[in-house]
């Protein structure tokens, strides 16, 4: 009999299912799922193969999933990073090569040769995955270059091992002013949850996709003991004390990234979500 499980986290559909869930779920055959790694900048994850439904969340450029469906351009995914479930266009998968470097900016341009004077191909978010190749430089600016043959500016970009070193909330506060986008996880537009996953995720530390998900990370503390790096979450929304007294957030409110005095914060925000559900620290914030 199928148990009450996490769609968002669990591959499982009445004619598929991913084999980890043998003996949780029913399903009309069981798979393992084929390694593939994102090849877009960004690729939106829905909860349906339907470019109209609404966004979960985000994947990034070299980020790697386990595919377990295509179908009609469509594939069913899972996101080694989180764990996510969902659907994208199957036009955004390839198998690049294993990554060497990964972007430490909010965003930065993707040039067709090591030129800053050409006008750039595209551009990837903070913590997309590259394979660098090569290095060149032109009047003084260092380049990597990437096996596509395309260049991203070298002091963008961090070897792949290594992390920012810097506490979490330093990283989120780079993306002050970055537009809010509700299932966003990129330097381009995220949500209030991405803004958390992602600051960790490039200081080493991992966390789960969304707010409610979040609600469980580090160790419960009380509204008094609110110090930086400490979360506050609400039914709905998430948001990071960059100070005592200062929350930093991205919301629909100012559909930004903002700071704002947090007991400011709680009170506008009540009407919509009522008052926080709890205050976190996290066990392992540097």
């Amino acid at each position: 009999m199928t148990k009450l499980l996490d769609r968002r986290l669990h591959a499982f559909r009445p004619d598929l299912a991913d084999e980890t869930l043998k003996g949780s779920v029913e399903a009309g055959q069981f798979v393992r799922g084929e390694p593939a790694r994102i090849a877009v900048p960004v690729a939106q994850l829905r909860p349906a193969p339907d470019l109209a439904r609404g966004i979960d969340t985000e994947l990034l450029w070299g980020e790697t999933v386990r595919v377990f469906d295509r179908a009609e351009g469509f594939a069913w995914v899972q996101a080694d990073q989180d764990g996510y479930v969902g659907y994208l266009p199957e036009a955004m998968l390839g198998n690049p090569d294993e990554p060497t470097h990964r972007v430490a900016v909010p965003r930065t341009f993707l040039y067709p040769e090591p030129e800053l004077r050409k006008p750039p191909v595209g551009a990837l978010s903070i913590g997309s995955r590259v394979t660098v190749v090569g290095e060149a430089e032109t009047r003084g600016t260092r380049y990597f270059v990437l096996a596509s043959g395309e260049a991203v500016i070298a002091r963008h970009c961090l070897p792949i091992a290594e992390t920012l070193d810097e506490d979490y909330v330093a990283v989120a506060e780079k993306f002050i002013e970055t537009p809010y986008l509700w299932g966003g996880r990129s330097g381009f537009g995220l949500d209030c949850s991405a803004l958390v996953q992602l600051a960790l995720m490039m200081t080493g530390q991992s966390a789960p996709r969304d707010s409610d998900m979040q609600a469980s990370i580090g160790k419960e503390i009380t509204r008094g003991e609110l110090r930086r790096g400490d979360l506050v979450l609400w039914k709905g929304h998430v948001g990071i004390m960059e100070n005592a007294e200062t929350l930093l957030h991205a919301n629909g409110h100012t559909m930004s990234v903002a700071r704002e005095n947090f007991e400011a914060a709680v009170q506008r925000i009540g009407w919509l979500y009522q008052q926080p559900t709890g205050y976190r620290r996290l066990d392992n914030r540097r």
